[in-house]
């Protein structure tokens, strides 16, 4: 038996836990924040439950964290205490690595410090130990979950918590003079598929305007083409491998196999958004990318989710679907034409 801590984006949680029943037979959970966190009990073990867990990633689990040591929370120095003396204890996993310290909280817990205090202490310990503190790019990471009464801590590396930061809260730094922050779903886009747009030549921004993501593809060298009836942002008009087509997608021709990605990011319905994606794939070369999201309108996602995959597999393979941290009432996929 084994237990975890589970994290998906605000009201998806049951989602998330109806994925992980149908994976895990006799899983059990407990809310420890409404709608986002858990604590999941597998009647599997650690190995045997996180192998179940990245055979089939759950569309909506955005973070995962192994509970190996559970401390019932005193409110006081002691807490810090106990922390140092497990991290103390478990030299052989943490000397000579890089190693991150994951620090999150529920907003009614009774453990006192603040994330950057704990953070502190552990740090200063890992040091002590011949472990080299890390934010970024870590052999281990070390999570811990406060919640009312107890504190969860979990030893790992990034993969097997689906994320290296902490939660899965992917966070990217807003610029002077970004167009729209949709361009942050494109980058997690990036980082969750293992892609490089650098990499591909010509794009084609279906619905793009104001342009968030065009400018993402444009910053990266690619020839971009947007299509949309509303405007894009004007700094974008300096590109020269920019070509702007001002009218609907549906009324655009374009020629046989020109684009290497596709992107979309429309506010349609998510069948609508099918045959649009759909009518274009002549213009795609084959094995071109495609990164797209699903508007989740109606209250059956996963049904949702299920019906788009089947109509888009007519001339895509599905290589992951995933709700990022960026995404709100939607998720992002990325195909493969065939």
């Amino acid at each position: 038996m084994s237990q975890w801590i589970g994290t998906a984006n605000k009201t998806y949680s049951p989602y998330a836990m109806e994925e992980l029943r149908r994976l895990i037979e006799g899983v059990a959970f407990n809310q420890l924040a409404a709608g986002e966190v858990f604590l999941m009990s597998s009647p599997l073990e650690r190995e045997e439950t996180l192998q179940a867990i990245l055979q089939q990633e759950p569309i909506f689990l955005r973070h995962v964290q192994p509970v190996d040591r559970t401390f019932e929370i005193t409110g006081n120095a002691n807490d810090l205490e106990q922390l140092s003396d497990m991290v103390r204890n478990a030299v052989l996993m943490f000397k000579n690595k890089r190693v991150a310290v994951h620090i999150r909280r529920t907003s009614k817990s009774e453990f006192v410090y603040s994330a950057s205090d704990t953070k502190a202490v552990l740090d200063a310990v890992l040091e002590e130990i011949d472990a080299e503190p890390v934010v970024q790019q870590p052999d281990v990471i070390i999570a811990i979950y406060a919640a009312v009464n107890q504190l969860y801590v979990g030893f790992g590396n990034p993969s097997d918590m689906l994320s290296d930061w902490p939660g899965g809260a992917v966070r990217f730094q807003r610029e002077e003079g970004q167009v729209s922050r949709a361009k942050f779903k494109l980058l997690e886009a990036e980082r969750e598929f293992g892609l490089n747009y650098a990499q591909y030549q010509n794009a084609l921004d279906v619905g793009a305007a104001p342009g968030g993501w065009t400018s993402l593809l444009l910053e990266r060298g690619l020839r971009v083409t947007a299509i949309d009836p509303a405007e894009l942002h004007p700094s974008l008009m300096a590109y020269p491998t920019l070509t702007y087509l001002k009218r609907n997608a549906s009324d655009v021709k374009l020629i046989a196999d020109s684009f290497d990605i596709i992107v979309c990011d429309m506010s349609w319905s998510p069948m609508m958004m099918c045959k649009l994606v759909l009518d274009l794939e002549p213009a795609l070369k084959q094995g071109a990318t495609a990164i797209i999201t699903v508007k989740l309108m109606h209250r059956k996602p996963l049904q949702t989710i299920k019906d788009v995959i089947s109509r888009l597999s007519t001339e895509f393979r599905l290589q992951k679907a995933k709700q990022l941290f960026h995404n709100r009432e939607e998720i992002t996929l990325y195909l493969i034409k065939k």
